[in-house]
């Protein structure tokens, strides 16, 4: 039964789905990397590319982008250092390729003699396969971030070793491509022992005191049927009507940015962002996850835990769990280093959040904290280069 309060919220919801949009979306620039994928916008600045499928455990197929080398730096013989970067929420393999060559994280370790692979989880844009269901079935979509811990995170890794032939990988996550690795290494103790470095960009593991708007799902998340009734029990893949629901109160001077459900959840710097390429960004943003999902990251916000998915109730989770309440997440028992990078106005990777992070991880290598950067400065920002990705060259190639 639906408490009043949850109805109201629901009705409001369901109202604003229908009101007209107030007025039209801008254009977006012609801009030929608009139309590209991954693949497309890694070749079309020079550099090779390789597409590489790993099948996961519960039979995912995850397309994986892999740059072996930079631009004219092919030396037959040469060792390469292994980096994966993992995007985050709503991301995908673009987030690391979309701007320049010499301001995307991608390229830059590529000319720099690094082997870049581009992971991809399930359910976004180019990780919509399995062996045996289909996107329009609803049991294709019953995952959250659990999921991606337990058996995306291996498969990717393990194919990357076993195609690389190298011991070990660097990993490289922003958001939720963080959250993932603090859950799967810390739970999973064989594959941690595979990751040399754990570079952490936008470090998220509990979200209690997020600002950004997944909060407003957050009251009803505690009424999943509610949630499913509201979004469906598919992909989470918002119209522009939830876009403008969220965004509500959030951004009132540049409507082509708030009507980008990224940019809504994960708040940017326009003093740090160039403009000219947000037509890019916004052509491969959102790239697509599962209302679970959406409702996990709001039971973090309801809970301030870092634990596993809420079935909803004792019974549900007695037979997920073989115990009443969801299991916890437990960071400081991972055995990988870890290099923080964190940002001082990141309302998604609140600060706060962030300090509890870093009172539970035993084996911090270093901690930036870059004080005027948000969440998405950390894939998109023109300063990134000078502020993060010269460090995490130097600690590859340490």
């Amino acid at each position: 039964m639906l408490s009043d309060a949850t109805f109201t919220l629901l009705l409001g919801v369901t109202v604003s789905l229908y009101t007209p949009r107030p007025s039209p979306t801008p254009q977006l620039k012609d801009d030929p990397e608009i139309y590209m994928n991954a693949t497309e916008l890694i070749t079309s600045k020079g550099f090779p590319c390789e597409n590489h499928y790993a099948t996961t455990e519960d039979g995912f197929i995850l397309n994986m982008q892999r740059i072996p080398h930079g631009r004219g730096t092919n030396t037959p013989g040469t060792v390469r250092p292994v980096v994966m970067l993992q995007h985050g929420l709503l991301g995908s393999a673009t987030n690391f390729l979309d701007n320049p060559a010499n301001q995307s994280l991608a390229y830059i370790l590529a000319d720099a003699g690094a082997d870049v692979w581009l992971g991809n989880v399930r359910g976004n844009m180019y990780s919509r396969a399995h062996k045996t269901l289909k996107p329009s079935d609803d049991t294709f979509w019953e995952w959250s971030f659990d999921e991606m811990a337990k058996y995306d995170l291996p498969a990717m890794i393990d194919y990357i070793l076993r195609t690389t032939g190298q011991p070990q990988i660097h990993y490289v996550g922003h958001s939720q491509g963080t959250l993932i690795g603090f859950a799967g290494f810390s739970q999973n103790k064989t594959l941690g022992q595979l990751v040399k470095t754990f570079i952490a960009l936008a470090p998220v593991a509990t979200v209690g005191h997020i600002k950004s708007p997944i909060r407003l799902l957050a009251p009803i998340s505690k009424e999943i049927g509610a949630v499913f009734e509201l979004f469906g029990h598919g992909e989470f893949l918002p119209s522009t009507e939830i876009t403008t629901w969220l965004a509500k109160g959030v951004c009132t001077s540049i409507p082509l940015i708030c009507e980008n459900v990224l940019f809504v959840l994960g708040g940017f710097d326009y003093k740090v962002l160039n403009m000219s390429r947000v037509p890019v960004y916004i052509a491969h943003n959102p790239a697509g996850t599962s209302v679970q999902n959406m409702i996990h990251f709001a039971q973090g916000v309801n809970t301030d835990k870092f634990m596993m998915f809420d079935f909803g109730s004792a019974g549900a989770n007695m037979e997920h769990y073989g115990q009443a309440t969801p299991p916890l997440y437990h960071p400081e028992q991972m055995e990988v280093p870890v290099v923080l990078f964190s940002g001082g106005m990141d309302f998604l990777a609140d600060p706060t959040d962030v300090t509890w992070l870093r009172s539970r991880l035993t084996r911090t290598v270093a901690d930036h904290v870059i004080p005027h950067w948000e969440h998405l400065d950390f894939i998109w920002a023109v300063d990134a280069p000078i502020h993060c990705y010269e460090d995490i060259k130097r600690l590859v190639f340490n």
